[in-house]
């Protein structure tokens, strides 16, 4: 065979695959030209006379809204202002007959720009402070129609809601965070909401979603009621998120310091009654100090009436504090007191002696010169007026070699004479040691016991 004929041949092989590939691809492309028109044709037919004003199956049976919630983010939640935030997918089904179409394929999968051509659910959101839809980098918006007309519809949401709390046990207490929703305008008659996958899988709450630093999620329940008002009768859907405070918190920044503000108070008991300025500096100290820590605790809690656990535990802190306080008023009150009648009882008897030996003096005076007898009524008249000066107007010779004790006493501050019974350990002191301490451990034995074993979750309303 001759070259020519080799390239005869070659040519026209090659000229058969480009006309075969090129059949190919207009067939292809012819195919799915056909196919995108069908599905044009198909959508331009369903909103053909489609009134999105009505409601599916207007005058006739009523439309259910199947719903399920998955929660992408929980929280913060907010004591203060007794609210909570959470991102979610929000999903609604309900069949609309009016969409039903056949054709090359089973479900339509189409944009954010069908929604507003057909009738969607008018759902509000009844606890609802503010809601945001996400709209970037367009409106996070799913819908899906199905041939039997059945209609998917999912939007992404950022829901803050109120949650009432009541924090009589707080810190140790638990909260029902409710979520509420149902038709604004549509009532029992006519919408029906249900959940779509039963009421244990309708609210999904992934592990890796909880977002909290002072709570714990430890679980949510859903429900369904009716409520009555002057438009009608209408279905409230109710979620509720079970929350359980974190005490970690607390216990580090007001349950230990006030627990050893209390213990330092008691510290008190030990130092010696005469040293007046340490033990009213420990007692002032102390006080301030639970004051400070009463006020910060309150910080972070909203403006209630009435008082929580954590107050309570601050209140008797505060009381055995400044029971410690007035404890050593009440000991330096006393030892005064007994040290004056001391005093007073010692100097009436040495007045008493004092007059006994110049009533024994004066018959063997009697019998001396006109001039002695002048000169002893003289100094017998000088020395009763010393003896009948006040205690603490004396000459410092009148005590002579006061105890060492009670010398330092007077130099710490003390206005009461030196006395040896401003020394020593007060019987109050030695009472107060055992007293104090047994009574602050007793109470916060049967505090932590009673809010340890107690069911603080707040019941849902």
């Amino acid at each position: 065979m001759s070259i020519g004929s080799l390239r005869g041949m070659a040519f026209v092989l090659t000229s058969l695959f480009l006309f075969c590939a090129s059949s190919v691809c207009e067939t292809q492309h012819s195919e799915t030209s056909i196919y995108l028109d069908n599905i044009t044709r198909i959508l331009d037919r369903l909103l053909d006379g489609y009134d999105n004003r009505l409601r599916p199956g207007f005058g006739g049976p009523v439309t259910e809204v199947k719903t399920d919630i998955f929660v992408t983010s929980f929280g913060p939640v907010s004591d203060v202002e007794m609210e909570y935030t959470m991102d979610v997918f929000f999903r609604q089904t309900w069949i609309d007959e009016r969409l039903k179409f056949e054709g090359p394929i089973e479900i339509l999968r189409l944009n954010n720009l069908m929604v507003s051509k057909i009738w969607t659910p008018d759902t509000f959101f009844r606890n609802g402070k503010r809601s945001i839809s996400h709209n970037m980098t367009t409106p996070n918006k799913l819908f899906r129609i199905m041939q039997n007309g059945t209609i998917l519809y999912t939007m992404r949401l950022t829901i803050n809601a109120e949650c009432p709390m009541r924090l009589m046990n707080f810190p140790m207490d638990g909260h029902a965070c409710p979520l509420k929703f149902g038709s604004y305008a549509y009532p029992i008659s006519e919408i029906v909401y249900t959940w779509k996958k039963g009421p244990l899988s309708s609210v999904e709450v992934p592990q890796e979603s909880s977002s909290l630093l002072q709570y714990d999620l430890i679980g949510q329940t859903v429900s369904s009621e009716r409520l009555k008002s002057n438009t009608g009768e209408y279905v409230i859907m109710t979620v509720h998120f079970h929350l359980q405070r974190k005490m970690g918190f607390f216990l580090i920044q007001t349950y230990i310091p006030c627990i050893m503000t209390v213990i330092l108070a008691q510290v008190s008991f030990w130092i010696n009654k005469e040293s007046v300025p340490a033990r009213t500096v420990f007692g002032i100290t102390t006080v301030l100090t639970m004051t400070t820590l009463s006020i910060s605790a309150r910080h972070s809690l909203p403006k209630v009436s009435y008082a929580t656990a954590m107050d309570w535990f601050i209140a008797v802190c505060f009381a055995f504090v400044f029971s410690a306080l007035i404890e050593f008023a009440a000991v330096n009150y006393f030892s005064t007191l007994q040290a004056n009648r001391e005093l007073r009882k010692a100097a009436a008897i040495k007045a008493a002696a004092q007059e006994a030996a110049a009533a024994a003096v004066a018959p063997a005076a009697s019998t001396g010169t006109e001039g002695d007898v002048s000169s002893v009524d003289a100094n017998s008249v000088l020395k009763k007026r010393m003896n009948s000066a006040p205690v603490f107007e004396r000459p410092a010779k009148t005590f002579p070699n006061p105890p060492v004790n009670a010398q330092a006493f007077l130099q710490q501050g003390s206005a009461v004479p030196a006395n040896n019974v401003l020394t020593g350990t007060s019987i109050i002191d030695k009472y107060s040691r055992i007293l104090f301490p047994l009574s602050f451990g007793a109470f916060n034995l049967v505090y932590w016991i009673v809010y340890l074993t107690k069911d603080t979750m707040e019941m849902s309303r």
